[in-house]
């Protein structure tokens, strides 16, 4: 049985028409006010964006959510989880400034901020789960103890699992740092034979644990917890993924989510915004060129079908020439897969189906 997926483009030539007023259209098509009780703590999950980024969804895009979660009497509040990275948001102060120097103002947004897990990422609750690789996830106590939420995803591609979009905001984004371990446990660096021993990332590893040996770095992968802060920092890029652990990656995040989502059954609505469609997680602290043109905003109380029908309509666009974008920019090409061409996102989408999250079979039904 298929999901309804709302669709609103970009097109406007009046203000009716506008951005703000297509998010509150999409709210109400996709019925997220019956999602929502009176008094709910309601989570609006999203991401603040790193610093130096600057194509995360913008806080003047979040207000209208916020307005309408307001006029169902429900109160809401912008959340996200700190990173397991050494960045702009690995612990709540920094994340709270950096959501601030990026314009999350009250005065923008109208809602407060609550980091979910905590000051240090240790504020988390068990789940049970029962699935193949968890029988349990950790997810932020701040986002299992809310009674509702709106999903906020910025979609785009990611190194690792493909593309980003309500899945992996859920998986990631609702995980506690030891959630967020055990998702990335698979996943380990690797050290090719480009290196050249000149222990840059030695400075960037959180737990001390690289070395040089043998006129190379060596990294303890007993005690890595897959942050790749290495790997990102490295001069000569030669600290790679190993790629064929990635379909598992993306079977645990699945996982998570499903975790994040399991005591919130209908009371949860997502919106996905398919602009600036950029090759790399908002995580980077860089924005590079987008891969396609903008497309517009999707909703649904389905984030399996949303993301699928989010999947569809990239490759549905003609890619651009001056981006990361190396192949497959004709129409029906698989954009992500033209930019990571070892990583298939589609294993996210189908392990969701197969393990209860919604459907992959979307009804698209445009505004």
């Amino acid at each position: 049985m298929s999901s309804d997926v709302y669709f609103s483009n970009f097109r406007s030539r009046n203000m009716g028409e506008n951005k703000n007023s297509k998010i509150k259209q999409l709210f109400d098509k996709a019925g997220f006010g019956g999602l929502l009780k009176k008094n709910d703590l309601t989570a609006i999950k999203l991401h603040f964006g790193e610093m130096g980024n600057d194509t995360f969804l913008k806080p003047v895009l979040v207000r209208p959510v916020v307005e309408k979660t307001l006029e169902n009497d429900a109160n809401p509040f912008l959340t996200d989880t700190n990173t397991l990275y050494y960045g702009s948001r690995h612990n709540s102060v920094d994340h709270l400034q950096t959501a601030l120097k990026n314009g999350f103002a009250y005065a923008v947004t109208d809602a407060p901020i609550i980091i979910a897990d905590g000051i240090c990422g240790n504020n988390w609750v068990p789940v049970k789960v029962g699935l193949n690789y968890f029988n349990v996830v950790k997810i932020a106590g701040d986002i299992e103890n809310s009674d509702s939420m709106i999903v906020l995803s910025h979609f785009k591609g990611h190194g690792m699992s493909g593309f980003g979009g309500a899945i992996k905001n859920l998986a990631m984004g609702c995980a506690a740092a030891p959630g967020k371990i055990e998702q990335h446990h698979c996943s380990k660096p690797v050290v090719t034979d480009s290196c050249t021993a000149c222990a840059t990332c030695l400075d960037f590893c959180p737990l001390s644990i690289i070395s040089i040996q043998n006129q190379k770095a060596t990294i303890d992968l007993k005690k890595c917890i897959a942050c790749n802060n290495c790997l990102s920092n490295c001069p000569e890029s030669a600290i790679e993924i190993d790629f064929d652990s990635l379909p598992e990656f993306s079977k645990r995040m699945v996982e998570y989510a499903y975790g994040a989502v399991k005591n919130k059954q209908g009371k949860v609505g997502y919106l996905n915004f398919l602009m600036d469609i950029t090759p790399d997680c908002d995580c980077e602290s860089f924005s590079d060129a987008p891969i396609v043109p903008d497309i517009g905003i999707m909703a649904s109380i389905d984030p399996v079908a949303l993301d699928a029908a989010s999947y569809h309509l990239v490759n549905q666009q003609i890619g651009l020439k001056d981006s990361l974008l190396e192949h497959y920019h004709q129409i029906g090409g698989d954009k992500f897969r033209g930019v990571w061409e070892e990583v298939n996102g589609r294993v996210q989408l189908e392990y969701a189906e197969e393990i209860g999250m919604g459907t992959t079979d979307f009804n698209l039904i445009e505004l």
